[in-house]
């Protein structure tokens, strides 16, 4: 495994001591914390005034020209003081062409792309190689060393996007409205960038050591922003659930985390690369002018000059019938070719976990259909719900359950019309992030009920937080077992919260009844 530890040295590359940064009236106490790594100066936010914002924090060293590819290198120690006002860029993603639910009735599920929107069939124009950063929301007047607990949150979208920026997923309200808790969300490298496979490369799944040095960080710098570091929930969502959930193998003697946070998608979900034969990397190294095949590192140098939109357009727009992707590979130091033989071996972290899932997650990730209004296969999207989604769900849980891993279960079921905008979407796939982040009003107006669902589902996940191994069951919350009782929020009965047998939602994975995607 490799270390990736912060190795902080004494080289200060700063101008301003960090004495006169806080006592300047630029730079108030209430707005500035000194970090190992640098002074920095957030603001509180417009709408939400009880709500303290840093919006650009790096963690690690740009990943460029010879850093490119490689493991992220931690930061020297510094004094210098940057601002923090504004968001970083996203890693180096492409924006699609093509119709999507998302582009369509969705956009603030996906990362800001300026002016130039999201459907451009091109490069993202808000993206950078120089995207290693993380942002960090607070209560407002919250002091060092208060000892809150932490939500580190990793997006989703596939590998092949994501980032901080997405309006959906960003925790103002929720702050605001516990100003008990704080929340980190991180960029990490995808595509190409983060996973690139590249036959010189002694690393594959560059996007997870990433992550890993966001988390080391946070740990080691969060009391300054008044949170407690042994207090952190290790949080994903889709591609950032499958993530937590490989860092509970890859790191199961030093989680850092002391609980998880596992959001539809786990590490059972199949790799999204079986590339061994380093193919794709090679495939594209010869169509930009790096044909080097018996040289991989001079395919690589090579490769590490070109400019990052040439290789992300290329990838994404060739003509060719042969399909380039680059995603996690097993690698068994990060990633694992057998999860189920790491658990029978006890290779995972034993922490608490909440793992769940929305009720019909396949029905926005199969593209734009022909008919809108008459939208997808019904039979297929079970299909890809039940295989994907819920029964890898359900066979974590008994993983889990077989190393006395306490695990809490929730399913979404929640079918709000200024969400699901046509009637056959139901509870998609990341139409729970809504709720949690306490973002629903974004695509338009919510029903009260829609609110509620939102506050119970944040209520629940943060006495979660608060007391990883107590605090759901003050909520009424059971660990779960195969069969035993799960929480259902936003259901079609109209309650906002309700204990359902387990049996009906995992059954069907094991032969046992019929799937309902519609609750």
């Amino acid at each position: 495994m490799v270390s990736l530890k912060l190795l902080l040295s004494s080289l200060a590359v700063g101008c301003l001591p960090s004495a006169l940064a806080r006592s300047s009236p630029e730079y108030p106490d209430d707005l500035t914390v000194n970090t190992h790594t640098g002074i920095y100066t957030g603001l509180r936010n417009e709408n939400y005034t009880g709500v303290r914002e840093f919006r650009n924090i790096p963690f690690a060293q740009p990943p460029v020209r010879k850093l490119r590819w490689q493991p992220p290198v931690a930061l020297p120690h510094s004094n210098a003081h940057h601002y923090s006002t504004r968001f970083p860029p996203s890693c180096p993603q492409f924006v699609s062409g093509s119709k999507s639910l998302w582009n369509q009735f969705l956009p603030s599920l996906m990362p800001n792309n300026g002016e130039n929107g999201n459907q451009t069939n091109q490069v993202a124009q808000t993206s950078s190689e120089d995207c290693l950063s993380l942002a960090i929301w607070t209560p407002y007047g919250v002091k060092r060393n208060a000892k809150l607990p932490v939500l580190f949150f990793i997006t989703g979208g596939g590998f092949q996007s994501g980032g901080i920026e997405i309006p959906s997923q960003l925790p103002a309200q929720w702050v605001h409205r516990s100003r008990s808790h704080i929340v980190v969300t991180i960029n990490y490298r995808v595509n190409i960038f983060g996973f690139p496979n590249a036959a010189a490369l002694k690393y594959p799944n560059l996007g997870i050591l990433d992550q890993r040095m966001a988390l080391e960080w946070v740990a080691a710098n969060i009391d300054r922003f008044g949170g407690d570091p042994k207090a952190i929930t290790l949080w994903g969502q889709s591609a950032g659930a499958e993530s937590v959930d490989y860092q509970l193998f890859s790191y199961w003697e030093e989680p850092i985390a002391r609980a998880a946070f596992i959001q539809s998608g786990t590490a059972l979900v199949p790799l999204k690369s079986v590339d061994y034969e380093h193919a794709n990397f090679t495939y594209v190294a010869k169509h930009v002018g790096c044909d080097f095949p018996s040289d991989a590192a001079a395919e690589l140098e090579c490769m590490q000059q070109v400019p990052y939109p040439q290789l992300i357009n290329f990838i994404n727009t060739h003509t060719s019938t042969k399909k380039i992707l680059f995603g996690p590979i097993a690698d068994e130091k990060v990633c694992f070719s057998n999860y189920t033989k790491q658990a029978a071996k006890g290779k995972m972290a034993r922490i608490p976990a909440i793992i769940s899932n929305c009720a019909k997650e396949t029905a926005s990730l199969s593209g734009w259909p022909e008919n809108p209004v008459a939208g997808f296969d019904n039979e297929k999207i079970l299909q890809g719900t039940l295989k994907t989604w819920v029964c890898t769900t359900a066979d974590t849980c008994k993983l889990r359950s077989s190393l006395n891993a306490p695990t809490y279960r929730y399913q979404f079921a929640g079918n709000f019309s200024n969400l699901a905008q046509l009637p056959w979407m139901g509870a998609f796939h990341a139409s729970d992030l809504f709720m949690n982040f306490g973002t629903y009003e974004l695509p338009s107006n919510p029903t009260e009920h829609e609110a509620a669902v939102s506050q119970a589902m944040q209520d629940h996940i943060l006495a979660f937080a608060r007391d990883a191994l107590n605090g759901a069951k003050k909520m009424g919350w059971e660990p779960y077992n195969y069969g035993s009782s799960v929480i259902r929020f936003g259901g079609s009965n109209g309650k906002v919260v309700q204990k359902v047998s387990g049996y009906e939602i995992d059954g069907p994975c094991y032969g046992n009844g019929t799937y309902d995607m519609s609750p």
